[in-house]
């Protein structure tokens, strides 16, 4: 029982990252109907950007998490004026290729700018142990847990109670009827890609801490398992996001735990595959025919 809380713990931790993550995916999905693949990279430039700012510049843990999103916001928001406004129009598939073609751009800059090797994360937090019997839960940990937490209220706030979070949840049901009301769609678009980016970084920063060793393709499985997340929940929407992150981190951390560390990443897929034909619109989803 105490090896189950144990694993309990250790995938609340790795299941806070993906939610972070799984976010972005959502959010963006909701608005404009795009599977932004680049979200992935995003999260690897937030963890070397905390990487540069806590190694380079001496900055402590909180700062560096603030301007990583900080950075990862405007980032997000340049990908999106830049790639995909001008195929706002386009199919899917155009923007799902060029959300692809970015996620390899970002990628290959990376290791242009910083090579391909991997790099040590700087310790920015003293690692205590708290013990409970067997059970141990670390400082590390309980600092992803709460900050994922604290992101989390802090985005939901924005998306219930304010104008912009109005809008937003306006221009997802019906966008044409939002843009007749007035509601400036281009700019909640950003505001999305401002918000999903900033959670990125957020994350990026916090598996730096978590593993303690970043590369520049780090963000390509966590980017495909935060999609799964999402589609779990039901993409595009929010609370959706949170518990799929949750429940595909400790999915994954019991099957390392009990039934072979090989396997993790066969089983998240696999639960894709089940859902996507079981219920395809995922936890939270509503079955709706989509309109042609």
């Amino acid at each position: 029982m105490e090896s189950f809380i144990q694993q309990m713990i250790n995938g609340v931790s790795l299941g806070s990252i993906y939610a972070l993550i799984a976010l972005g995916y959502t959010m963006v999905y909701g608005i404009i109907k795009l599977i932004n693949f680049a979200h992935g990279d995003i999260y690897m430039v937030g963890a070397y950007v905390g990487y540069s700012l806590i190694s380079n510049v001496g900055l402590s843990l909180v700062p560096a998490l603030i301007l990583s999103m900080l950075f990862c916001a405007i980032l997000g928001v340049l990908i999106e004026k830049v790639a995909y406004k001008p195929l706002r129009g386009a199919t899917r598939i155009a923007t799902l290729i060029t959300a692809i073609g970015v996620s390899y751009l970002l990628q290959n800059l990376m290791i242009y700018f910083m090579g391909a090797g991997r790099r040590a994360f700087p310790s920015a937090l003293e690692n205590h142990i708290f013990k409970f019997g067997n059970i141990a839960i670390n400082s590390q940990q309980i600092t992803i847990i709460l900050t994922t937490i604290f992101l989390m209220i802090a985005l939901q706030v924005i998306i219930k109670y304010t104008k912009m979070g109005k809008a937003m949840r306006a221009v997802s049901t019906d966008m044409d009827a939002a843009q007749l009301m007035g509601i400036n769609v281009d700019n909640v678009i950003s505001f999305t890609f401002i918000l999903g980016s900033a959670l990125a970084g957020a994350a990026g920063v916090l598996v730096g801490i978590y593993y303690n060793s970043i590369n520049p393709l780090m963000g390509v499985t966590p980017g495909l398992k935060a999609f799964v997340a999402a589609v779990f929940g039901g993409i595009g929407i929010v609370p959706g996001a949170m518990v799929g992150g949750y429940l595909i981190g400790v999915i994954e951390t019991m099957v390392s735990a009990y039934g072979g560390s090989m396997y993790k990443d066969a089983v998240v897929y696999l639960i894709l595959i089940i859902i996507l034909i079981v219920k395809p619109s995922g936890i939270f989803g509503k079955n709706t025919k989509e309109k042609v």
